[in-house]
């Protein structure tokens, strides 16, 4: 039996250590030589008991992604997709890599449906809706698009023949994450857009939203999206002339989508059945409100981003969880919301 050796970056993180746990029940996970790059000591040494070989370290230190790049067939690279130099770096070793060995290695990058956003500031819904299958109008987008610098960069790589790019690109996860990393308490359970919500509503006294709410959000769950991951993974291996990557090498996640009204009305609802509102009005930010509850990316809350998976239904990709999963979720961030930060 052959053995891959694969770099997963972002194993703590919450789509990427819900990558791992799946990489660790894979029927053909004893042919695999796992390693992951974690930030934390203590983190690490629990991640080993795993059978996962652990290098303490992070995004920083670019000498070190390109070495760990450099030994690895596949890398699962899960940590930013803003931040160009890590990124080059893992791809210099993907080329070191293709060098001493003749072969492309392959890069499964995370990107994010903020790719194609807009500005609405939540007054409207209107927005073109991007498939992954529509590669020249996605090769179309502007250089300045949120996360397009580093998705040019294994673009380029692609191109020039001496790595496969793959970029996973969902649009709005959601879900408390389940697996090993959360048994072993070193993996972030909670997604971004919800508590972010959630602690503004509770800081501000009243849920909220921007404009008017009407902007609209791909939505999929943190397990869809890991699957994703995996079904791309597996397809690959399987036939890796018949699946898409570089130019064609997008493949989008949602199950559906959603509106901030409705999010921000289910913020209420979840903190007025808590307890920890009188009213589960949702009321829209004023800007000082936004920029104050929200930081300095408030705008990206009355954006509108519409995906369609078609590419990676294609491939084999069936998500299962959908809006009303969604909704229904946002009690449950709320309560982890309160274990971090409980209110008197």
């Amino acid at each position: 039996m052959s053995t891959t050796k694969i770099l997963i970056t972002g194993a703590t993180g919450y789509i990427g250590g819900s990558v791992l746990g799946r990489l660790l029940v894979h029927p053909e996970s004893k042919s695999f030589e796992i390693v992951a790059l974690v930030r934390s000591a203590e983190k690490a040494a629990k991640i080993s008991t795993l059978g996962v070989e652990t290098v303490v370290g992070d995004y920083d230190n670019l000498a070190l992604l390109t070495e760990l790049a450099s030994n690895a067939d596949v890398v699962f690279e899960i940590v930013d997709c803003d931040r160009l130099p890590p990124n080059e770096a893992l791809i210099q070793g993907a080329k070191q890599r293709f060098e001493a060995t003749g072969k492309a290695p392959i890069l499964i990058h995370t990107s994010g449906s903020a790719l194609i956003m807009d500005d609405a500031h939540g007054l409207h819904g209107n927005h073109k809706v991007y498939s992954d299958l529509q590669s020249d109008e996605i090769e179309a987008l502007p250089d300045t698009a949120l996360h397009r610098n580093v998705d040019l960069a294994y673009l380029k790589a692609d191109k020039e023949g001496f790595a496969k790019a793959y970029i996973v690109t969902p649009g709005c996860v959601w879900g408390l994450a389940k697996g090993p990393l959360v048994d072993l308490g070193v993996q972030h359970t909670q997604s971004m857009l919800i508590p972010y919500l959630l602690k503004a509503a509770i800081a501000r006294k009243q849920a909220g939203y921007i404009g008017l709410g009407k902007n609209i959000w791909p939505l999929v769950s943190n397990a869809d999206t890991a699957d994703l991951y995996i079904i791309v993974f597996n397809a690959i291996r399987k036939n890796p002339d018949t699946v898409g990557h570089g130019r064609d090498g997008f493949y989008f996640a949602e199950n559906g989508e959603f509106t901030m009204y409705e999010a921000s009305q289910a913020v209420g609802k979840a903190l007025k059945e808590l307890g920890i509102l009188d009213s589960d009005e949702a009321t829209p930010f004023s800007e000082e409100e936004a920029l104050k509850y929200l930081g300095p990316y408030w705008f990206v809350f009355g954006t509108n981003s519409l995906s369609r998976g078609e590419r990676s239904r294609a491939v084999g990709w069936k998500p299962v969880d959908g809006k009303d999963d969604f909704l229904a979720s946002i009690k449950a961030d709320l309560v982890e919301v309160l274990k971090a930060s409980p209110q008197k």
